[in-house]
């Protein structure tokens, strides 16, 4: 039995367009809390009493919620129907974000932000599966997806400069109080603007114990990746925790291929733009925290910029992707193909990564560092292209299923490239602080193994893109 979504057919042109503002309004406000609670930790530590390693749990509970439900959320969305597991997201997250304004203790804003994460990811795990359904002819999908990306590319920039501006005007509490009224809103329009949809049904797919194996799995998968920076990469916590989350995916895998109702039937990773465009996210994402975190720390801590003009010399780089996903990439994807605009993306990402491999210690910002916000350009051309390629063999009734696929590997692979490249440039430095190396070359030294290895992972992904990837068959739904 498939979903029964509205078709292009059954719903407006205007109220397409409608829905896809809704949507991004949501996803805009679930980019801006991922990068708004960044800037304000510090008030947060001082104000509640956080000790430094219980500090890292306001961001942490948040990600492994987020991270460890999206799947279980987008294959509940086709069961249960996407528009009503959108909005059910959107108040949870509301509700959340309210008690995280009004905590007044490290446990009740660490309970909070998981509720934040759950709330998420129950929202973004279909975002794309209704997108998709809505937009089927290729020119408008591709318009539709250059718009979201952009969401994206916006909301983290103006995460970082919105939380400074909360924190020091009014306090840390609004950072989580300014979600209130865009919840509200979002959930109002999106009752009036998104189409409806029965969904399958329980039956076609209520697997609880594929449920609890892969929930559970990718929670402790994830939470053993941001604990990697603590603990190190062969310790006995890594390595057991990490085993027994390996473990209980294959499970999962296995009751998959022998339940009769699945969670997630495996037919849909013989798709190889399916397979192949999570693939190259993980690898494209775990890279490209070189250039949102790193670049950043090199600037602070080697350069002595402050905060507020490091924002602004990364500046550039956020124009430049917007403005490439809003006005360049879908008219790039419709004439030369999703593949090709991939490809081309990639190389500017590796140009750019290959530019930082070698920035000194005394750099200037013309010539060794706006080339690399421009180069940067090129995630303008890679989002909308691999969204397009992970979500173009969808069927109808497995695209909430496939759009939670595709942000968990989203999530994965940011959580793979802040364990590894942080935690190998940390050791590089130490071992040029050792041998009697000034701290500024020290640092730098570290951060060029992080760009090396991220410049690696995005030829890794150039190989996979050309490779395994074909021109997508648009489903038609």
């Amino acid at each position: 039995m498939s979903s029964t979504l509205a078709t292009p057919l059954e719903t407006p042109r205007a109220n397409r367009w409608s829905a896809l503002v809704v949507l991004s309004a949501a996803m805009l406000m679930t980019i801006l809390d991922g990068s708004i609670v960044t800037v304000a930790m510090p008030a947060i530590q001082q104000d509640l009493g956080f000790s430094p390693a219980g500090l890292s749990w306001t961001v942490n509970a948040y990600l492994i919620a987020f991270g460890g439900l999206l799947l279980l959320a987008g294959r509940l969305g086709d069961l249960i129907g996407r528009k009503t597991m959108f909005l059910a997201g959107n108040a949870v997250f509301t509700a959340a974000s309210l008690l995280a304004g009004a905590a007044t203790t490290p446990g009740l804003l660490i309970a909070a932000r998981f509720l934040q994460g759950a709330g998420s990811a129950m929202a973004s795990a279909v975002v794309l599966g209704i997108l998709v359904t809505l937009f089927t002819d290729p020119g408008e999908r591709a318009k539709a997806i250059g718009v979201f990306s952009f969401t994206g590319a916006a909301g983290a920039s103006i995460g970082q400069v919105l939380g400074g501006v909360l924190t020091d005007t009014l306090s840390w509490h609004w950072i989580f109080f300014i979600n209130l009224p865009i919840g509200v809103a979002t959930i109002v329009l999106a009752i009036r603007t998104l189409p409806s949809d029965r969904g399958a049904g329980l039956s076609a797919g209520a697997d609880v114990l594929g449920a609890a194996l892969v929930t559970s799995g990718l929670m402790l998968g994830i939470y053993t990746v941001v604990k990697v920076e603590q603990y190190g990469w062969t310790a006995p916590h890594t390595l057991g925790l990490g085993a027994l989350s390996v473990a209980l995916l294959a499970a999962f895998t296995v009751r998959q291929a022998t339940a009769k109702t699945p969670l997630m039937p495996l037919r849909i990773l013989r798709s190889r733009n399916v397979t192949g465009a999570n693939l190259v996210q993980i690898l494209t994402l775990s890279a490209m925290f070189a250039f949102q975190i790193i670049v950043a720390l090199y600037m602070q801590k080697v350069l002595d910029y402050s905060a507020l003009a490091t924002g602004l010399a990364m500046l550039p780089a956020a124009v430049a992707i917007g403005g490439v996903s809003l006005f360049v990439s879908a008219r790039l994807n419709t004439r030369f193909g999703e593949r090709a605009v991939l490809s081309a993306g990639l190389v500017l990402l590796l140009g750019a990564m290959l530019k930082l491999m070698t920035v000194p210690v005394n750099a200037n910002y013309v010539t060794d560092l706006l080339p690399v916000m421009l180069l940067i350009a090129g995630g303008g051309l890679v989002l909308p292209a691999l969204t397009a390629l992970g979500m173009s063999d969808a069927k109808p009734d497995e695209a909430g299923l496939v759009s939670g696929l595709f942000n968990t590997t989203q999530q994965i692979g940011m959580a793979v490239g802040v364990a590894v490249l942080s935690t190998l440039a940390a050791a590089r430095t130490e071992e040029e602080l050792a041998s009697g190396v000034a701290e500024p070359a020290a640092l730098t030294a570290g951060y060029h193994v992080a760009f090396t290895i991220a410049a690696a992972l995005l030829a890794a992904a150039l190989v996979v893109t050309v490779i395994v990837l074909r021109k997508p068959q648009h489903t038609t739904v």
